[in-house]
């Protein structure tokens, strides 16, 4: 009786698979064909984000070999495009690249535009990055407050780049000709032992050579004395020449109108 109420069941479960084959087969097999499309384009796209990537490491590579060896005319066109149609962080770092060879050609301006421009547009490390590089190009003209209200983003408790901002206003402040007020900035720079450890020795350096004075104007350097004359041959007479002494010729006397010589 079991083998007979098993073959019933299985009978009934075939009838209702067929049925439901009927009626969405046709579902399931487009549904299948889509996953496989879908994994199939995504290996694809994983592959040509791979060489997109390749391609623009080699172009930066080289972009920034041409740079470093002086070539600016053929860097800055190559720096331009990968700028634009670079894939993720690449296009950031050519921006980085573009601004380094403006502010080498004197373009200062211009190199702070582009440092700002990814600090704008970049909430993460790069950004931040960028922020410190356009207040260090920009600190020589920019008032302390000005320069206060530019870092005030990475210049918080928590921020891991605040000792820098600090150094950046320390240094503002140096600019100002405020040298006991950069004294102190520096000094507690290089006594925050949370600061990194090159920040804190550069900061001691600085507060020490300001307070040696080193801001001091002592005024301008003398003058070097003038070079002692030559001595007198020895043996030459008194008041004789150097010249002759040394055995120049001398001069005949030129002779008179009859011919003779002039005594």
């Amino acid at each position: 009786m079991s083998d007979i109420f098993q073959e019933v069941e299985e009978e009934v479960r075939r009838e209702r698979f067929e049925k439901i084959w009927k009626q969405y087969g046709d579902y399931i097999i487009a549904g299948l064909a889509l996953v496989v499309i879908a994994i199939v384009g995504w290996q694809l796209y994983a592959k040509y984000q791979a060489n997109e990537r390749l391609k623009a490491s080699e172009g930066l590579a080289a972009a920034q070999s041409a740079a470093s060896g002086g070539d600016m005319g053929k860097a800055a066109p190559m720096l331009a495009l990968l700028a634009k149609d670079a894939p993720g962080g690449y296009a950031i770092l050519a921006k980085f690249s573009q601004a380094d060879i403006l502010i080498a050609a004197g373009q200062r301006d211009a190199a702070i535009g582009i440092y700002k421009d990814i600090a704008a547009k970049n909430a993460g490390p790069l950004g931040e990055v960028a922020l410190l590089r356009a207040a260090w190009a920009s600190v020589d003209a920019t008032s302390r407050n000005d320069m206060e209200a530019m870092l005030a983003k990475l210049n918080k408790p928590a921020n891991p780049w605040r000792f820098a901002a600090r150094e950046i206003l320390a240094y503002s402040d140096f600019h100002a000709g405020l040298a006991k007020q950069a004294q102190a900035d520096f000094k507690a720079l290089s006594d925050d032992k949370d600061a990194p450890e090159q920040l804190r020795r550069r900061a001691a350096a600085m507060a020490q050579f300001l307070a040696n004075g080193g801001v001091t104007n002592y005024g301008t350097v003398p003058q070097p004395p003038a070079p002692p004359a030559a001595p007198p041959t020895p043996g030459a007479p008194a008041g004789t020449p150097a010249t002759a002494a040394a055995g120049a010729t001398p001069t005949p006397p030129a002779p008179a109108p009859n011919g003779t010589p002039k005594p």
